[in-house]
């Protein structure tokens, strides 16, 4: 049962009223008088570095540069506005969608859970197959299994996605061999803000997905706000593909889409990510991943601001490793450089 604690009008009454109600979640209007979200959300951070905070902005270019501002100040997620809804009740009913989901999941800890135990690792931090993942699992990624040469990273990630998304990319090398594929659960005009962001932070050009450019080494593409992005093998070539066809997973990018596709275009050289996110956007393309013969890292739970992407991933046992999001690119270059030369390549950015 959810409960609202309290209210405040602007950003100096809330920091008070916080000290009073002790909230173990808090609800943040960018856009408030005297003391805006943004100075609001700084002063939340100094004294309650912990407690989560959901900040609401507007779908604008100008509500997504102060979304990723708060991001970067701490804020564990946020909800837009809806625009262009027919009556309050439907605008009401829109941001219960969105937002209820997101509360229970990032006070996951308060609720009661019966959540799967974390899939066994052998002395190597390798998980092993769990019992609950289907045979096929076991018999096409054997313990004793040669990895092939890597070809793409593939990346799907939700809430929290924006700050380890950046810590992740600007430990990646300019020289990185492969092209990298981002599902980033997003709206239209953010992602592409995302992007821009990513790219003043790393050695690599990052860019909002266009449907048709060929996919080539060291380049990164985040999958636009709406549409899902896939990849497609023709003439040679392994092309970017948009659709809008019906979300999944209640997700339009969804994780899946993009996942399946990379398995089928590049089958065993395949490195997927699964990084913080609720829901479970990414099990199902990891299984196919795994079927295919690839490999899939996920971020553990102590670093993960939810787990839920990546935690079914790792209970139900696909995940090769379960690693802290500082040792993730360090892991991934390893990966990827294993069987290459080990003379740099001079990548363009």
């Amino acid at each position: 049962m959810l409960e609202v604690a309290g209210t405040a009008a602007n950003g100096t009454i809330a920091l008070a009223k916080i000290e009073q109600l002790k909230p173990d979640i808090i609800t943040l209007d960018i856009e408030m008088p005297e003391m805006d979200g943004l100075q609001t959300l700084k002063a939340i951070r100094k004294n309650h570095p912990r407690l989560p905070v959901i900040m609401f902005s507007t779908l604008t270019e100008r509500g997504g540069v102060a979304t990723l501002e708060a991001l970067s100040l701490g804020a564990s997620d946020y909800v837009t506005k809806p625009a262009n809804i027919g009556s309050v009740p439907q605008a009401i009913k829109r941001v219960q969608e969105e937002l209820i989901p997101k509360i229970k999941a990032l006070c996951s800890h308060l609720l009661p859970t019966t959540a799967l135990s974390p899939a066994p690792q052998n002395a190597n931090g390798e998980a092993k197959p769990s019992r609950v993942a289907p045979v096929e699992y076991q018999t096409t990624v054997g313990a004793g299994s040669r990895a092939s040469l890597i070809e793409i990273l593939a990346i799907g990630v939700s809430t929290g996605g924006p700050n380890a998304l950046a810590e992740l990319f600007s430990a990646l090398p300019s020289d990185f061999p492969v092209p990298i594929v981002i599902v980033q659960h997003m709206p239209p005009i953010f992602t592409k803000l995302l992007a821009e962001r990513l790219e003043s932070k790393s050695a690599l050009k990052v860019a909002e997905c266009v449907a048709g450019e060929p996919l080539q080494p060291g380049r990164v593409w985040i999958a636009p706000g709406g549409y899902h992005m896939t990849v497609e093998r023709e003439a040679g070539r392994v092309r970017l593909r948009t659709n809008q066809d019906p979300p999944e997973n209640s997700c339009r990018p969804a994780v899946d889409v993009l996942f399946r596709s990379v398995a089928k275009a590049y089958g065993a050289g395949t490195l997927a990510v699964i990084l913080t996110g609720m829901g479970q956007d990414g099990l199902r393309g990891c299984e196919a991943i795994r079927n295919a013969r690839g490999q899939i890292l996920v971020q553990d739970k102590t670093t993960s601001v939810v787990w839920g992407m990546p935690g079914i991933v790792a209970q139900i046992g696909l995940a090769n490793k379960v690693l802290p999001l500082d040792q993730i690119a360090p892991e991934i270059v390893r990966r990827v450089r294993t069987g290459r030369s080990t003379v740099p390549v001079s990548v363009p950015k």
